[in-house]
Order: C-alpha cells, then structure tokens, then sequence
C-alpha cells in the first residue's frame, strides 16, 4: 500500500513538471499583450525572443492591425542589427499583409535600405551592388514622385562609385598580372562613367584589413 501511494505521488510530480514545461512559453495572448512582450523583447535587447513571439502573434491574430505596426519595427530593429536578410523576411511579410499602393513605395525604400546598409567594403560585394543598383533603378523608373527620391538618387551615386572603384581594382590587377586585354575591357568601362577624370579620393581601409583586401 506504502509503494503504491509513493509511486502515485512520484507520477503526480512527473506530470506536473510536464506540465509546467509545456506552459513556459506564451500564448491565447490578445494581440496588445502580444505588441507588448515584443517591445519588452527590444528593450532587452533580445531579438531571437522577440521573433518568437511574433510568430505566436501572428499565429494567434492573423489579421490584426496591431501586426502591421509590429513588422515594421522588427524589420527596423534587424537592420539596426546589421541582421538584413531576415530584416527583409518581416518586409516581405508586411507587404504580403498589408502591401498597398499607398505605401508600396516605402516598402521597397525599406528594402533597398536594407541592402544598402548591408553593403560595408568597397571592394566585395559585386552582385550585392549590381543587383541594388538595378533595383534602385527600377524603383526610379516606377515611382518618380515618391518622396524618397533623394535618398534613393544618394544610394544609388554611392552604388555607382563603389562599382567604379572595383572595376578600377580590377583594372589594375590584370595590368599587374599581363592579362592586358582584360584590363582594357575595364578601362573602357572606366571611360564610361560618370566618374572618370574626377578627382575621387578612395577608400581606405585599415591597415589590418587591407592586408587581406588586396588581390
């Protein structure tokens, strides 16, 4: 009798400590509930929580206009991070949930920002810098008026020295290594652009870097 009423106070503790291991995380939370713990989740400086939670958010308030807001603050809050690809994850959810004419432009400003910001060597990148500058183009061409204009037209000058001064790298490395055919394909994209024959001062980087930068 004394080993079955043990070995049923031993299973009542097991399942409760089940229990209380499957409760741990949150959830039938009302969606300002839910905005609150992800603004808590920032504060703290814990992004991996604040993911996490916006998943149970928005798995619980599929809808709800509280979302709209929470996206783009998570999207801003991994750009601050330098974490851009899943800063564009939340930009591509907005747009799906609530992508509109009336901000489709601010949209696609977010995300060019994102590759922008993103973009930190001179000298690496090339298909990140090729791609956002056709994709700053394209927002040019589809949106003339839109008020991120300027900021855009400034991305894409940088965009355009960056390409510059690698084609230039480039340049000078198949003239160093006799590849002189090459290099004058390179010269001649030099020619074409808007830079060449202006006085630009090149970027410098660390001496520690530099080190591995060179070719």
């Amino acid at each position: 009798m004394k080993k079955n009423f043990f070995l049923f106070i031993l299973i009542g503790i097991f399942l409760s400590s089940c229990s209380v291991k499957t409760n741990e995380g949150l959830y039938n939370l009302t969606a300002k509930e839910w905005y609150k713990q992800i603004i808590k989740d920032l504060q703290d400086k814990d992004l991996e929580k604040a993911d996490e939670h916006y998943n149970g958010m928005a798995s619980e308030h599929v809808s709800n206009p509280l979302l709209e807001t929470t996206l783009i603050i998570l999207a801003q809050a991994h750009i601050d991070e330098e974490e851009y690809q899943l800063a564009e994850f939340y930009l591509d959810e907005y747009n799906k949930k609530f992508g509109s004419s009336r901000n489709a432009d601010y949209i696609r400003y977010l995300k060019i920002k994102a590759k922008f910001d993103a973009f930190g060597v001179p000298n690496r990148n090339q298909a990140l810098m090729l791609e956002s500058q056709k994709e700053i183009s394209d927002f040019l061409q589809d949106y003339p008026d839109t008020e991120y204009n300027p900021l855009v037209q400034t991305m894409l000058t940088k965009f355009n020295l960056a390409i510059f001064y690698l084609n230039d790298t480039i340049k000078d490395l198949y003239y160093r290594t006799g590849h002189t055919q090459s290099a004058e394909i390179y010269e001649q994209k030099l020619r074409e652009s808007e830079f060449y024959k202006q006085s630009i001062i090149k970027p410098e980087l660390p001496w520690y870097r530099s080190i591995f930068e060179k070719f």
